[in-house]
């Protein structure tokens, strides 16, 4: 679903292919890098804390404005892909 969107929003097929990937290619600007960084930290936040590092790398290249899009955007992504999992939704092909 996400990837379909993506590209027809535009997306590349290629940055897509290497998003798990993103910080060991040059595919993604360093906004990019941020909020993937950003969004990374908030879905672990069992772990604890966004680390400092990650806040401050990210306020650092968005406004207030994107971090707190990209946080909630991470916030109910995570929500969604949790309930998802536990009611043990099936993933399959589109049909």
């Amino acid at each position: 679903m996400h990837t379909a969107d993506a590209l027809e929003q535009g997306e590349t097929i290629e940055r897509l292919a290497v998003l798990p990937a993103w910080r060991e290619t040059t595919f993604f600007t360093g906004r990019e890098r941020g909020a993937l960084m950003l969004a990374e930290a908030v879905a672990l936040i069992a772990d604890g804390q966004v680390p400092e590092d990650v806040y401050v790398s990210a306020t650092a290249l968005l406004s207030d404005g994107e971090v707190a899009a990209v946080t909630w955007v991470a916030i109910v992504i995570n929500t969604w892909n949790r309930i998802a999992t536990a009611s043990r939704y099936p993933v399959g092909p589109k049909q």
